[in-house]
């Protein structure tokens, strides 16, 4: 679940953790270091696996033969998300039956790992305060892909997103392995415990009532990393649920966990594809790796996908389950504390460019840009990773500020009117 602090180092994670916590981000650099350092001098064992799919053919992979179940983005135009986009206003204005079309809100919800309670928190403060909006779309990465299907789905959905943020610890999330194991294998952790936690929410109910809004012109996108190709992949959860494949339900599970799924850290998730009549395994792992937020490829303009609907309203909400700052602090010039406080700081940047990024996109489309992140008046820290009092507190500190209705920033951080 709580996958995905900014892009991926916290410990047994991803993405945007605040220097101040120590949690898992100092102790993943650790380790990456020491497993780096250990293979280096002695060699590890890899995990055995299927060939990877051939550089020029990582476009043409397909999976349970569903073609537009992803996307893999290429520098240009991704036509076939174009593609989907188009077809997804067709069947939006069939739902209407000729009725006016509805102003289009987005949401991308970034990664942050148990920082994601903030986002959780805000989308049930949201719908209680009552003018939570139908999202168009829902993007998510890490613990953003956690949170994005029930987001997608409706505030009907918020006690099982409250108590996904607010009701577990660590040893919901993974388990530590044996270093000597660790060092041998493909992670430092295993995380069988949350992909059982994915599990049991995702049931065949949700998956039914995720098709269904896709049939009605919806769209749900989660994000990974392809690590063999190192690309980043939008996965179409809409389309999967709507496939009708017996193991639609199981894919969006492991999508879903291999969004949340820090190299080094936690295990990849192995996709079997196929190109032709041939097998091959993909490698993926924590979409944060890639970006830690997505609205939409900056090469898909909407003036490209829209036609018929093209003077509706739009607003994208952009949730940053972060910080954007990097406590001050005297540095110690040892070997892993000046990688965890560069590692740390990169991250941090990396998330700060990923909302610019939505923000030109945006504003060259026309979209009002609105963007929620943890601001200064949160002051607690945790001093273990997934602290349920940390989340609690944290969920319903953004609870509390989107009920008396959510001061939404209209730019990025730093940016001059």
């Amino acid at each position: 679940m709580p996958y995905g602090r900014e892009p991926d180092t916290e410990g047994y994670e991803s993405c945007d953790i605040r220097e101040s916590r120590p949690v898992m981000r100092s102790a993943a650099v650790s380790l990456l270091v020491i497993v780096t350092l250990s293979c280096f001098s002695f060699g590890c064992s890899s995990v055995s696996r299927l060939a990877a799919v051939p550089e020029d053919q990582t476009s043409a992979a397909t999976i349970y033969g569903i073609n537009n179940a992803r996307y893999v983005l290429d520098q240009g135009r991704p036509a076939e998300l174009v593609a989907e986009f188009r077809r997804s206003n067709e069947r939006e204005l069939a739902a209407a039956r000729n009725r006016s079309v509805k102003p289009a809100n987005y949401l991308s919800i970034s990664g942050g790992s148990d920082n994601g309670a903030f986002g959780a928190g805000l989308l049930v403060g949201w719908s209680e305060r009552g003018d939570r909006p139908t999202f168009k779309a829902v993007t998510g990465v890490s613990t953003g892909a956690l949170t994005a299907p029930f987001a997608f789905l409706g505030s009907g959905y918020d006690p099982a997103l409250q108590e996904l943020y607010t009701n577990i610890d660590a040893q919901d999330v993974f388990s530590r392995r044996a270093t000597i194991v660790a060092l041998a294998g493909d992670s430092m952790a295993d995380s069988a415990p949350l992909f059982g936690l994915i599990s049991k929410y995702l049931d065949d109910q949700m998956v039914e009532r995720i098709a269904a809004e896709y049939r009605s012109g919806r769209l749900l996108f989660v994000g990974t990393t392809n690590l063999d190709a190192a690309k980043p992949v939008i996965w179409n959860i809409g389309a999967i649920a709507a496939s009708g494949h017996p193991k639609a339900k199981e894919l969006i599970a492991r999508i879903l966990l291999a969004s949340a799924s820090v190299p080094g850290l936690f295990p990849p998730v192995m996709f079997d594809v196929k190109v032709g009549e041939a097998t091959f395994q993909e490698l993926h792992g924590d979409g944060g790796a890639s970006a830690q937020a997505f609205l939409y490829p900056p090469s898909v303009t909407l003036a490209s996908v829209v036609s018929s609907v093209n003077n509706r309203k739009r607003t994208a909400y952009i949730i940053r389950n972060g910080r954007v700052d990097v406590e001050w602090k005297q540095v110690d010039p040892r070997t892993l504390t000046l990688a965890q406080r560069a590692v740390s700081t990169l991250i941090t940047s990396s998330g700060i460019g990923d909302m610019y990024r939505i923000f030109a996109t945006a504003r060259r489309d026309g979209v009002n840009y609105r963007l929620a992140l943890i601001e200064s008046d949160f002051t607690e820290s945790s001093a273990t990773p997934f602290d349920r009092a940390y989340m609690t507190s944290l969920f319903e500190h953004a609870r509390a500020k989107a009920r008396a209705g959510f001061p939404w920033r209209s730019t990025p951080p730093g940016f001059a009117q």
